[in-house]
């Protein structure tokens, strides 16, 4: 069995474009629907009931496009909203994580650190995570302002900068060997992190993981696109394009869209 049917992505903005593209490469032969919830980001400042409103809002539309699974590339929508995502369709649905198991399992120094959004940090499902590794000194920031200036465009910013030493180094200073990127929006910033850590300090997301997992899920449920066809890719956003286009590096099938 086959399905050409895509499949769907959201995220709080262009942060998880950071996904895609690891789905992409892992499935190129499936269809994508990308929905940049710019207008609304970031989640990790909303409340739980807000969130998962969005994220049900989000689903809704990718389900009228006609999307046969669900990824939510968004580390605070997944751990404040999935539950409920899962309760009400009747669909597959991808979460992200914070890739806390393995780095906590690598580090040598027994000391790793977390880069995440309030919404995340704050969550039940990170805090029970957190807690299965209490062999482990885990050092939590919140990475306040960070998304925004993602979403400006301004990644690679003085006051993009400023903020990533103030939230760093002081992780540094407590001896991490491994860093956590807790936002989906967070792997557009590792060329800035590689000039404030040091070299030895290794820096894990969840982007590999996510699409093993999604090709996974489609295996399992006969939903992998068999077709010889060239697979088209959409990209939406609720707020201007720009950026979203710039950091795909195309223009073609990105639009605004009111969703």
């Amino acid at each position: 069995m086959s399905s050409t049917k895509p499949i769907g992505i959201f995220d709080s903005g262009i942060g998880g474009t950071s996904i895609w593209k690891e789905i992409h490469t892992l499935l190129p032969n499936e269809n994508t629907i990308y929905l940049a919830d710019s207008k609304n980001a970031p989640y990790g400042q909303r409340t739980k009931e807000e969130i998962i409103a969005l994220s049900k809002k989000n689903t809704e539309e990718l389900i009228r496009q006609g999307c046969k699974m669900v990824v939510v590339a968004c580390n605070t929508a997944t751990t404040n909203a999935i539950k409920e995502l899962r309760s009400n369709y009747d669909i597959p649905f991808i979460g992200i994580e914070p890739a806390i198991k393995p780095a906590a399992n690598l580090s040598e120094t027994e000391t790793i650190g977390i880069l995440a959004t309030k919404g995340t940090i704050n969550s039940e499902l990170f805090n029970r995570a957190v807690e299965s590794f209490s062999n482990v000194k885990i050092i939590e920031q919140i990475g306040f302002g960070l998304v925004q200036l993602i979403e400006e465009g301004k990644m690679e910013s003085q006051e993009m900068t400023t903020l990533l030493e103030e939230y760093l180094k002081p992780m540094v200073e407590a001896n991490m060997d491994y860093l956590v990127l807790g936002c989906t929006h967070y792997p557009y910033l590792i060329p800035q992190i590689k000039k404030i850590i040091p070299d030895h300090i290794k820096i894990i997301d969840s982007g590999k993981a996510v699409a093993k997992q999604t090709k996974s899920i489609l295996q399992k449920n006969n939903l992998l696109n068999l077709s010889e066809e060239k697979s088209r890719q959409f990209f939406y956003t609720n707020s201007d394009s720009t950026v979203l286009k710039n950091i795909l590096g195309f223009t073609e099938n990105v639009a605004y869209k009111d969703f």
